[in-house]
């Protein structure tokens, strides 16, 4: 673990923050990363008659050949408790059941949290080794679920006790997905939990539920063999969303599958919608191409996971998709109004979910896409542009959070590039932003041996200067922000400048930490590639 949790304030670059980004870039140690990833985390729709016509494969205990049965891992079976044994005692606080929490913005409602954490960070209470994958932790009560996949098996989703990490049950299958990119072969989708129910989402689109008790199957369903889908480039990774007996989920089928809403109780069809009749013949804002043309091989799917919002008394499911933001009716699947939002760079994705705030729908992407807030019409059937902007925010795929009017989130398509940045709301225009660091370069180098970064007067290593694409969650009044190379940090949340308070690093969480941190019942946890870590930042937990 390294630290250098400390009271400290700094201001923010510029706006420009041309420089920061300059000595970031000019760091031998800092390697550039190219490319795109996407989490969710690691997140559509159409006019006309929804379809119902798939129906559920039934939940059968055959596995197939190839397959590994469900409780078994690498030839060992794992013990699972009864469907009847009550959920382990549970601290006090919050359940963390979907993904970006109860709220699915990524504010908690907890309080009594510790920011007063010690020398070297919040105590570490558990930790375990895990397959790879961007997906991060569900919790409920006592349970924690994380979908991952073991370098040389399938899919596993595990079932932990959240205080612990002792294992509850597994369930695994085959997965063959191959990252095409070079990113990992895991799960994207977080698990979303119910009070006795599991739903996953595979990177290969294997849709299933499990009970929560014991992880038996209760359905599935195989959504890359149900409809024609044009496969992503990296995988399935928007996690579907549950509203009253409804599981929303972004299937991406051709020609007008893109959504589907399956029964959450046994995974029959409700209706499917988002595709040509959604964006043939739409308005674009690309002055070369003002109309797009549906060819039925384009890609439906996105990386924007849907949400559930009131406006104006009315339900929408937002679905980010692909080619823009498409609002469908949540009970029928009909479109209520669509909006081009797309970059004009072919390898692109969209992938931070969109912020609703009142009537208005704020809206972020990378590849030079930008940023733009829309607002509602009170009949729910268009929205208009307040304002737009391509260069103020270009969120990759970390959610951004709106509080006290202002927008907060990262920037940057590479990790170079990152920053963390405040908006205003009204105005679009970029009120802070920063790196991560406003220290001396010259005060810290690469340990040749270790790898770690230390600082040349003392020796001692600290964590590293920059959030690059960070990802971060709000308790109260606070930031706790996590760097994609393992940098924890507790930012106060201003909007005249960037106040960071202190921050540390542990060993198990390194380079690529994509995934959000979960806060649940005064314990924070986070992944990376290969760990799952819990810390203690109940009030009492200060260990120096």
């Amino acid at each position: 673990m390294t630290s250098c949790f400390r009271n400290r304030s700094a201001c923010a670059a510029s706006t420009s923050s041309a420089a920061s980004r300059t000595r970031c870039i000019e760091l031998p140690w800092l390697a550039p990363v190219c490319g795109v990833m996407l989490t969710v985390l690691l997140a559509g729709c159409g006019a006309g008659a929804p379809s119902t016509t798939k129906t559920a494969q039934a939940a059968d205990d055959t596995a197939q050949s190839q397959t590994p049965a469900a409780g078994v891992v690498a030839g060992k079976k794992v013990s699972a408790v009864s469907a009847t044994e009550p959920a382990p005692p549970a601290r006090s606080g919050e359940d963390w059941p979907v993904f970006l929490g109860s709220q699915h913005t990524g504010v908690a409602g907890e309080t009594g949290i510790s920011f007063d954490w010690p020398k070297n960070g919040p105590p570490v209470l558990w930790k375990k080794t895990v397959g790879t994958g961007y997906s991060a932790p569900s919790v409920r009560g006592n349970r924690l679920v994380i979908h991952h996949r073991p370098r040389s098996q399938g899919e596993i989703v595990s079932c932990l006790r959240a205080d612990t990490g002792e294992p509850l049950w597994e369930y695994s299958y085959a997965s063959s997905f191959s990252d095409p990119y070079g990113y990992n072969n895991g799960p994207r989708c977080t698990p979303l939990l119910t009070e006795d129910r599991c739903y996953t989402f595979g990177a290969e689109g294997k849709l299933l539920c499990l009970n929560l008790a014991d992880g038996k199957k209760v359905w599935e369903r195989d959504t890359s063999a149900d409809w024609k889908v044009t496969p992503g480039f990296f995988g399935v990774g928007a996690t579907p969303v549950l509203e009253e007996g409804l599981l929303y989920v972004l299937v991406g089928g051709q020609p007008n599958s893109g959504v589907v809403a399956f029964r959450a109780d046994n995974g029959e069809t409700v209706w499917e919608n988002s595709g040509k009749s959604t964006w043939d013949g739409a308005a674009t804002d690309d002055p070369g191409k003002p109309t797009y043309e549906w060819t039925g091989e384009e890609m439906v799917v996105s990386y924007s996971s849907p949400l559930v919002a009131t406006i104006h008394g009315r339900k929408h499911l937002l679905c980010l998709m692909r080619q823009g933001l498409v609002s469908l009716d949540p009970a029928t699947g009909k479109e209520q109004f669509h909006h081009w939002f797309r970059s004009r760079t072919y390898e692109s994705v969209n992938a931070a979910r969109p912020v609703v705030i009142g009537s208005r729908i704020f809206l972020s992407a990378a590849y030079k896409t930008g940023s733009v807030l829309l607002e509602v019409a009170k009949d729910g059937q268009s929205v208009k542009e307040v304002w737009q902007d391509r260069r103020n925010l270009l969120t990759h795929w970390s959610t951004p959070i709106f509080t006290g009017e202002h927008i907060y989130g990262f920037s940057g398509r590479h990790e170079r590039e990152g920053e963390l940045r405040c908006l205003s709301l009204e105005t679009g225009k970029v009120v802070w932003s920063t790196t991560g660091f406003e220290g001396d370069l010259q005060k810290l180098r690469r340990d040749g041996t270790t790898g770690k970064i230390v600082n040349t007067e003392t020796g001692e290593p600290v964590p590293f200067p920059f959030y690059g694409r960070g990802s971060k969650i709000q308790v109260g009044d606070h930031f706790i922000v996590l760097g994609e190379r393992g940098t924890l940090a507790v930012v106060k949340i201003s909007p005249e400048k960037w106040i960071e308070l202190g921050r540390t690093s542990y060993d198990e969480i390194s380079y690529p930490a994509w995934t959000a941190p979960v806060l649940s019942r005064q314990r924070i946890y986070l992944r990376d590639e290969d760990s799952l870590l819990c810390l203690d930042v109940a009030p009492q937990a200060r260990v120096e």
